[in-house]
C-alpha cells in the first residue's frame, strides 16, 4: 500500500458488523434467512472480489442465517478464493451441472439456516434495481423443495445496509474519484480539433489506469450539439471540430468501488449559449451540494438542482433523475428524483448530476460525487472548472 492508497479489502470486524446489522434487520422483519445471488450482494457480505462474474455460466449463492456467519454455496472453481475470505463455511460443487447446478446444496443450506422451521420466511431481493442471478427454473425447484417456506422481498433490507457506506468504503470511492479527477485535469493536453470521440475517451482510460485505477468499465463520450441524449451509445469516430462540446462520463473502479462523474470540453469557438448552459448546471450542482445534508431527502437534493435549472431557462430533463447513489455499483439506490423520500445520513454517497435541455435537442450535463457527513456534504471529486475548458 502506498501512502495515498487505501488498503485493499476490509477487516473481519467490518464484515462481522455488516452481517450483524443485516441479522438485526432480519429479526425486525421476521426473516429467517437471506438468499443472495448477485455479485455486489455476495461481495458485500463475503469480500469475494473476482472478475469471474463476467462469465454467466455458473450460479453463485450466499445464505445469511438469522445468526452466525453467512454460508457460501458456490462452484468449485471459486472455492479457493472464497476460502481466502473471512467465511469458514464454503460449500462447493462441480459446475456447470445443469441437472443440479447447486440447487440441492443451496436448498440444504437454507433449511439448515432456518432451523428446519416449517413455514420459515426466506428473503430474496426482488424489487427495483435487483436481479436474481440464477435460472428461474432452478429458483422454482428451490421453492418447491422448501415448501411451505415463504419467499419474501427484502429489497428494503439490502438498501438499508448498502446505502450507508463505512469509512473504509468511502475512502476507496474517494481514492478512485481523485484518480479520475487527475486524469480529467490532464486530458486537455491530449485533446485538439481533429481528435475523435473514441480517441479522447481512450486517452482518459489510459490516464486513469496509469494513475492507479483497477479498471475503467464505463467511459462514454458524446459531442456535437452537445447531445447528451446519445451518450450511452458513444463514443464514436466523430471527428471533433470547432464549436463542438465533448462530454465524457466515466466510471472507473478501485478495489471494487466506483466513481461516476463527467466533464465537458469545448473545442475552438463555442456558442455563448453553451457557456451559459454550463454556468447554469454548475450552479445547480452547487445548490445540490448545499441541500445534501443529514435529515434532507434525495428528493430535496433534486428540487434544489431543478429549481436552479428551471430559473436558468431549462426546457426540460427527461432522464428521470439528477443523480443517484454510488458504491460497489456504478448506480445505486437512491435516485435523486422528484419526491424521493430516502433520508440522507452520514455515509451516504451520491452523484449530483444536473442536466438540462437548454435549446431544442441541445443538452448540458454536469456531475460530481459527494459523501454526506455529520456537518453536510463533502466533495469526493475535485470540483470541475467554474468555466468550461475550451481546447483549440
Amino acid at each position: 500500500m502506498t501512502a495515498d492508497r487505501p488498503a485493499r479489502g476490509f477487516t473481519r470486524a467490518e464484515f462481522l458488523a455488516r452481517t450483524q446489522r443485516a441479522q438485526a434487520l432480519m429479526a425486525d422483519a421476521g426473516i429467517d434467512a437471506l438468499l443472495l445471488t448477485t455479485e455486489p450482494e455476495v461481495r458485500y457480505f463475503s469480500g469475494f472480489l473476482t472478475q469471474f462474474w463476467e462469465s454467466p455460466t455458473r450460479p453463485w449463492f450466499l445464505v445469511v442465517p438469522g445468526a452466525g456467519q453467512p454460508i457460501a454455496v458456490i462452484p468449485e472453481i471459486g472455492g479457493t478464493g472464497m476460502r481466502d475470505t473471512w467465511l469458514s463455511d464454503v460449500r462447493t460443487w462441480s459446475s456447470p451441472h445443469p441437472s443440479d447446478d447447486g440447487v440441492s446444496l443451496v436448498s440444504a443450506a437454507l433449511l439448515e439456516a432456518t432451523g428446519y422451521t416449517t413455514g420459515a420466511r426466506i428473503g430474496i431481493p426482488s424489487g427495483p434495481e435487483t436481479t436474481v442471478r440464477m435460472p428461474l427454473n432452478d429458483l422454482e425447484r428451490i421453492r418447491r423443495a422448501l415448501a411451505p417456506t415463504e419467499f419474501v422481498d427484502v429489497t428494503d433490507i439490502i438498501r438499508a445496509l448498502r446505502v450507508v457506506k463505512s469509512p473504509a468504503e468511502v475512502e476507496k470511492i474517494r481514492h478512485v474519484c481523485q484518480i479520475a479527477s487527475q486524469a480529467f485535469e490532464n486530458l486537455p493536453e491530449r485533446l485538439s480539433t481533429g481528435t475523435t470521440e473514441r480517441d479522447a475517451c481512450r486517452a482518459l482510460m489510459l490516464g486513469m489506469l496509469s494513475l492507479g485505477a483497477d479498471s475503467t468499465p464505463y467511459v462514454l463520450g458524446s459531442s456535437g450539439n452537445p447531445s447528451y441524449s446519445s451518450i450511452i451509445m458513444g463514443p464514436t469516430d466523430h471527428v471533433l471540430r470547432s464549436g463542438d462540446v465533448l462530454i465524457i462520463d466515466t466510471g472507473a473502479r478501485f478495489d471494487g468501488y466506483f466513481c461516476d462523474f463527467d466533464r465537458n470540453f469545448g473545442f475552438g469557438s463555442v456558442d455563448d449559449r453553451v457557456h451559459r448552459a454550463y454556468d447554469v448546471v454548475y450552479a445547480a450542482t452547487e445548490a445540490g451540494f448545499e441541500a445534501a445534508r443529514p435529515g434532507s431527502t434525495a428528493g430535496d437534493v433534486y428540487a434544489a438542482m431543478w429549481t436552479v435549472m428551471e430559473k436558468g431557462g431549462a426546457l426540460g430533463n427527461d432522464v428521470g433523475r439528477l443523480g443517484h447513489g454510488l458504491g460497489m455499483q456504478l448506480t445505486e439506490h437512491p435516485s435523486n428524483r422528484e419526491g424521493e423520500p430516502t433520508v440522507l445520513e452520514p455515509g451516504v454517497v451520491l452523484t449530483l448530476e444536473p442536466g438540462m435541455e437548454f435549446l431544442p435537442s441541445r443538452y448540458m450535463v454536469h456531475e460530481e460525487n459527494i459523501v454526506i457527513t455529520e456537518s453536510g456534504a463533502q466533495w469526493l471529486t475535485r470540483r470541475a472548472a467554474p468555466e468550461m475548458v475550451v481546447v483549440d
